[in-house]
């Protein structure tokens, strides 16, 4: 079966962001099946244009990623990155004419745009049509306040439910998405978690490198891995490192790129804040290294009622890595935490709370070891992305199935 999957925000394993779908992909591609990407050559991260990726690529299980043009403004303003997504939308839809002997057309959202390009282009090869929904957009976008025209509002809740109606199959990659696609017409969902491969993370390696390389080794490290935009509420982690400058011994790191990224970089020089350290992003095959140097790794979202429905890819790779989780995200991340005993809850939003956590689990690495330990487990046994993917693809073949009979 020949799969065409469109993706601005595609990131390979060499490059920085979320690999879900390269290594999805790549386990389509052991079946014996044929992935094609198209995807854009500007980092989603970063909004910059990578001009030395070359147009076209295949890794070595076979996988084609083609590099669709994009206008190179995704972070100068919300207007403009409105013009990047019509632009990948366009021309990712020519170059998909021009893939040949399509037996099915995956899209996924967000950004929403390139969906209806997914959906018109298995429609035009009479093809089965996946529709894959990593985060609730237009919903969460109004939330964050990112989306505050209603006429645009409108007008996304539109395209959201004709996309959930049409598409042959919707698949939701956390449980707390299912009402909501549900009630806007999607009828036939599959839920294929986020997850982490195991095998890629040693729980226990203690990241000497990376410590030596940064001058951490005595040093109790916090590490938050991801994107550095208004989602994350990163000014809450500069807060709390305001509140523990009484503690040299603690560290927090922060790696990755986003739009707030030189922002909260110029606030913690003009705080003085030196128990803040700022990485750029790394590729997901280097990430072992990083998370092997921490002692406990950070996730945090906004404390926005809808953020509740989310499965944050970059818990289950703390988990895997064996390192204890502060989780300052409420909802079905916290259950999936808590019943691992994987890490500790703090209250969205609050700086001291979350400085408290801190000061706490630097006095105990016992715990820490423990609750690490614990995840590590749990992600073997529940949610290994290897499981995951092999779900997907039998979804997948499924639809082929229904159509061939």
């Amino acid at each position: 079966m020949h799969i065409l999957l469109i993706h601005q925000a595609f990131a390979a394993l060499d490059e920085p962001g979320g690999t879900r779908h390269h290594e999805l992909a790549r386990n389509l591609q052991r079946r014996g099946h044929q992935v094609t990407v198209i995807a854009s050559p500007v980092s989603y991260l970063s909004g910059t244009n990578q001009d030395k990726r070359v147009r076209k690529q295949t890794d070595d299980l076979g996988v084609t990623i083609l590099r669709s043009y994009t206008l190179p403004v995704l972070h100068r303003s919300f207007f403009l990155r409105v013009f990047s997504f019509l632009s990948f939308m366009a021309s990712s839809f020519f170059n998909g004419l021009f893939i040949r002997r399509v037996d099915l057309v995956w899209g996924t959202t967000p950004p929403i745009f390139q969906a209806p390009t997914a959906w018109l282009l298995a429609r035009l090869k009479g093809v089965p049509f996946v529709l894959e929904v990593r985060d609730l957009w237009p919903a969460f976008a109004v939330a964050v306040g990112v989306l505050e025209n209603k006429l645009l509002i409108r007008l996304s809740e539109m395209l959201e439910r004709f996309l959930y109606r049409h598409a042959d199959q919707v698949v939701v990659n956390s449980p707390g998405f299912i009402q909501h696609v549900k009630a806007r017409g999607a009828k036939k969902i599959e839920l294929v978690p986020n997850g982490s491969d195991p095998e890629m993370f040693d729980p226990k390696s203690e990241g000497e490198g990376f410590r030596k390389k940064h001058g951490l080794e005595d040093r109790f490290v916090v590490l938050y891995a991801g994107a550095h935009g208004m989602s994350n509420d990163l000014d809450v982690v500069l807060d709390a490192a305001e509140n523990l400058r009484d503690e040299p011994g603690i560290q927090i790191v922060m790696l990755g790129s986003g739009k707030e990224k030189p922002r909260l970089r110029t606030e913690a020089d003009q705080r003085s804040l030196e128990n803040v350290m700022f990485l750029p992003p790394v590729a997901k095959m280097e990430m072992p290294s990083y998370l092997a140097g921490a002692d406990a790794c950070l996730a945090i979202l906004k404390p926005i009622e809808m953020y509740k429905t989310t499965y944050p890819n970059k818990v289950f790779d703390y988990m895997a890595a064996g390192r204890p989780v502060i989780l300052a995200i409420d909802g079905v991340i916290r259950e999936v935490v808590e019943d691992a005993q994987a890490g500790v809850f703090v209250q969205p939003g609050d700086s001291l709370a979350l400085a408290n956590t801190i000061r706490d689990l630097a006095t105990q690495p016992e715990k820490c070891r423990t609750m690490g330990i614990s995840g590590r487990n749990v992600v073997e046994a529940r949610y290994s992305r290897e499981r995951f993917a092999n779900k997907f693809a039998l979804i997948l073949e499924g639809m082929r199935s229904r159509k061939d009979g």
